[in-house]
């Protein structure tokens, strides 16, 4: 190469940020960062791409830093910083990569590479081609510098990554700008449909901190927690090196855990390993809970328990029984779980097979059978549990329906994505009239009763989200081809509350596709919309529509049109 090894060597060493586990509060990663000795890594690549050598000084700084990794020998995954134009190189330039990997006894699936911009300089048929390149090498990859690079949308929708990496300059606008959380509430949509991870970036304030897991972002790295110093110490980083996770760092409510929110780094070695391989790195002092024998193609074949395993060995003629051997003589057959299933299906899984080894580690694997990670059902099991009491907490104690805030993320994500919807208000008419007339407990009933009906039709129209925000008052987003089954199903039911005939107002806004700007919008609209329904007699259904002045009466005594609705200043 026209840079030799040697000058990197001793011009560059690499800082190694942590990646954290919002779930387990553990280290999942490690960030290589190079600081060369004069300038800046950004400099150094930039004066390369003047000299028409940044590929090849691309690739040696990613070499550079698993051999600088492997002093440390902490066993987590590595992330590696790419250029985007080196995408475009053929597979034998990476050679100096994949034997830097061999000389450390890492593999490629353990190394995520993180491509960054500047990607205007490569066609993006030519970086998606680069891209399947890697992926055939048996790396992972990660889209680096969202919010902040030129990566095209059109790449991003169909690049083959694991992660998305969102910038700092996104972050630090949390948590009082609305802007900034819509985009990263609109990339956790996006990963939640692609089944890829958001990474948080440059995280620096608890404030930050606490509004990116309120989202539901579960992994992080930044200030914060650890910075990236020239000779971080890694002892023990394997395990928690963060403090317990509290209440804020539970998923976001708008999402449900998974397997993969749970995935910490797993401890392997080739299937041909032997017990004495085995017992070399269990025992350290900052050794793994176990250890997941894959093959070439990085499918898990076995699994040992650090315990059971130091047991057998260390017991009497142990080393000399099992030490040459191997290690699949003393190994349990691997218990793996998809990472897309839920923490729930997890739990069922476990509980169905009647299984005992809920101390071992549980084997996470893709599509393809290959080791992502490992999950512990301890883990699991209070993040579930987590999940469970911040939903108990949000639900109204009649109608068990959530609060206002699951409609607001819904109608949020609908707007960032550009989808035409409904938004509707109902409540009941005279509603006091009803409690100062037949009591509370018969109020109480016809509340359970409404909350039942639309819970029903949530069951049934998947697209549609319901809130009780409290009272009589009910709140709904759902699709435009969806609200005459709502509208129809609510005002045909004939409501009573002991006897005593009851009805209600519906509300209704209908938003084209980038018609309103903000959910606090749709409600500011809603208001007046409301009041005109209450305004009708009998039960009542009024229609309206951002920026129209014009009210329609759909449903109601006397069903007219009418031209009062106002813009509220």
């Amino acid at each position: 190469m026209g840079i030799a090894a040697s000058v990197l060597e001793n011009t560059v060493r690499f800082a190694f940020q942590p990646l954290y586990s919002l779930h387990s509060g553990g280290v999942v990663a490690l960030e290589a960062l190079a600081r060369p000795d004069k300038g800046t890594a950004r400099g150094m690549l930039a004066t390369a791409s003047r000299e028409g050598r940044l590929t090849e000084t691309d690739i040696a700084l990613a070499a550079e830093a698993v051999k600088q990794e492997a002093e440390h020998h902490t066993l987590l995954p590595l992330h590696i910083n790419l250029t985007a134009p080196s995408l475009a190189a053929p597979k034998h330039d990476f050679e100096p990569l994949l034997e830097a990997l061999l000389n450390a006894g890492r593999r490629t699936r353990e190394v995520v590479l993180e491509i960054g911009p500047p990607f205007s300089y490569l066609r993006a048929d030519k970086a998606l081609a680069g891209m399947q390149r890697l992926s055939e090498l048996g790396f992972r990859l990660a889209l680096d510098g969202l919010g902040q690079g030129d990566l095209p949308l059109g790449l991003l929708s169909t690049a083959p990554i694991d992660l998305l990496k969102l910038d700092r300059s996104v972050l630090r606008r949390l948590p009082d700008d609305p802007s900034a959380i819509a985009v990263v509430e609109a990339l956790l949509h996006f990963t939640s449909r692609t089944h890829t991870r958001l990474v948080a970036t440059g995280i620096e304030t608890e404030e930050q901190l606490d509004a990116a897991g309120k989202l539901g972002v579960r992994i992080a790295q930044g200030h914060l927690f650890a910075p990236a110093g020239p000779e971080l110490e890694l002892a023990g980083l394997t395990g928690a090196a963060m403090p317990e996770p509290d209440q804020r760092l539970a998923p976001g409510p708008h999402t449900a855990p998974r397997v993969r929110d749970f995935l910490r780094p797993a401890s392997t070695l080739p299937s041909t390993a032997t017990c004495e391989d085995v017992r070399e790195v269990l025992a350290a002092a900052d050794g793994p809970s176990g250890i997941v024998g894959v093959d070439e193609h990085y499918r898990p074949q076995w699994s040992i328990n650090r315990t059971r395993f130091l047991l057998a060995v260390t017991g009497p003629y142990g080393h000399a029984l099992h030490a040459k051997r191997g290690a699949e003589r003393l190994a349990d057959a691997p218990h793996t779980i998809h990472a897309e299933a839920s923490a729930l299906e997890f739990l069922e899984l476990v509980t169905d097979a009647d299984w005992s080894r809920t101390g071992d580690d549980v084997i996470v694997v893709d599509d393809t059978g290959r080791c992502l990670g490992v999950v512990l059902v301890t883990e699991v099991v209070r993040g579930v549990a987590e999940v469970k009491v911040e939903e108990a907490a949000a639900l109204s104690p009649l109608t068990r329906l959530p609060g206002s805030d699951t409609v607001a993320r819904d109608v949020d994500r609908r707007i960032a994505q550009g989808e035409p919807f409904v938004a509707a208000w109902l409540d009941v008419d005279s509603f006091k009239t009803v409690n100062d007339t037949m009591g509370f407990a018969a109020g109480d009933d016809l509340i359970r009763a409404l909350g039942r009906t639309l819970t029903e039709l949530a069951s049934r129209m998947r697209r549609m989200t319901v809130s009780h925000v409290g009272g009589d008052d009910f709140l709904v987003a759902c699709d435009v081809d969806e609200i005459g089954t709502v509208a129809g199903t609510l005002l045909d039911t004939p409501w009573s509350a002991e006897g005593m005939p009851v009805t209600v107002s519906l509300a209704t806004l209908v938003c084209g596709s980038r018609t309103i700007g903000s959910y606090r919008e749709v409600s500011r609209l809603l208001a007046p919309l409301k009041k005109r329904a209450k305004a009708v007699p009998g039960s009542s259904w009024v229609l309206g529509r951002p920026g129209a002045d014009r009210i329609e009466v759909m449903r109601g005594i006397g069903k007219q049109r009418d031209r009062r609705l106002t813009q509220p200043a």
